[in-house]
Formats: C-alpha cells, structure tokens, sequence
C-alpha cells in the first residue's frame, strides 16, 4: 500500500546500531495530519487523499480555504499535500495520521525545498574549474570562460551555464530508509540528509524504486 505523510525537518543527529555503527540520522517531526479531502475514481478520476498539517489561526484563511475545511469539517491547516494512493476507501475525512503510518525499514522519498544559495558563479554552482592563473588569464580566474564561437552561430547557445540563482528549488532524495519511529512525540528518523533547512515542510512517501 502506497503511504504518505506531510512532516517537518526537525535537524541531524546520530543513532547506534547493534553492532555500535554511526548512523547519520535527519528527525523529522511527522504529523500528525488531518484527512482534509477524498478524492476517488467516481468523482475526480483517480484515487488521492489531500492531508493538513500545522495549526492557523481561521482569521489568516481566506474566504476560498475557509470553505474548504469547513466543508470537511476540520480545523484550518497551515500545510495541504495530496497524496496519490491505490486504494482510499479505508481512509475518510477527519482520520488522523501520525508517524506510525511508517515502521523502521521502510524506504521512503523525501521532498522538500533546498535551501536557497542565492546568486552563484559557475564554479559554486556547476563545479567548474578555475582558470590557469599562468600568462593572460588576468583577473578572470573564476569566470565563465568563452561565451561561444565569432560569425557563427553569433549567439550563445541555449543551456550555456552561466551564473545565476542557485537553491530554493522543489528537491527529492530517493530511497532513504527509515531507522527509527518515536509514536509517542510523532518524530521519525531517516537516514541520511533531507532538504532544506531546519523547519523546512516536507513530504514523505513510499519509494518509488525500491
């Protein structure tokens, strides 16, 4: 069965295994989450569930959202995600997922928004190399290098990388497993590193690969 839930990256940390090994661990505060819509194969063509999660207060919700949940008689959520699933007819309007809608080996993708690096050269933002600071090179050491050929084409090619805005972009890393479930403070562990920085909304589903 398809599993997702909306969380938030809480920070790094390390576990032991058995054997004593490091295990680099990112907690993630996940859920718990509201049931907001249903959406089925009668109604909207295809099987999803759309989950909230994070308290607002109802005087920052629009007349459209507010309608929205009350329609499905939740509280106002600060986050909405859907999630597409196989088979939606055991979950209803209203349920509540917490952190144990995954178990310890799971594997799971994470996406969230990286964090933002602003504007970047080449070198930081493709890893590019410098130039030889030998004969000629000048001041330009960390520059882009030739734009393109003189008569022709005359013009620089589309995909040419140059400088520009770097991070603050939607990322997914696939195929994390989950290490450990705390039910109790609705905090699940991955390993390894997930986007964004700390506070950062992100999702979690079943891996698409594994």
């Amino acid at each position: 069965m398809v599993k997702g839930i909306i969380g938030k990256k809480v920070g790094m940390t390390q576990l032991f295994d058995e054997s004593g090994k490091v295990i680099p661990v990112t907690v993630i505060e996940a859920g718990p989450c509201t049931v907001v819509q249903k959406k089925t194969v009668e109604s909207d063509g295809y099987q999803a569930v759309q989950l909230g999660f994070g308290e607002v207060s109802a005087k920052k919700v629009n007349k459209a959202a507010a309608g929205h949940f009350k329609k499905a008689n939740v509280a106002p959520k600060k986050t909405l995600r859907e999630f597409r699933l196989d088979d939606v007819s055991a979950m209803n309007v209203g349920d509540i997922l917490k952190a144990d809608v995954f178990a310890a080996g799971d594997k799971v993708d994470v996406a969230g928004v990286s964090k933002g690096k602003g504007y970047q050269g080449v070198i930081k933002r493709f890893g590019q190399h410098r130039l030889r600071e030998s004969h000629g090179t000048g001041p330009v050491a960390r520059h882009a290098g030739s734009m393109g050929a003189i008569s022709n084409p005359s013009r620089v090619f589309p995909g040419k990388r140059l400088p520009g805005h770097m991070g603050y972009v939607r990322v997914t890393v696939q195929n994390l497993t989950v290490v450990k479930v705390d039910t109790e403070n609705n905090l699940i562990a991955v390993k390894g590193a997930v986007p964004g920085s700390k506070g950062t909304i992100i999702t979690l589903a079943n891996s698409v690969k594994a």
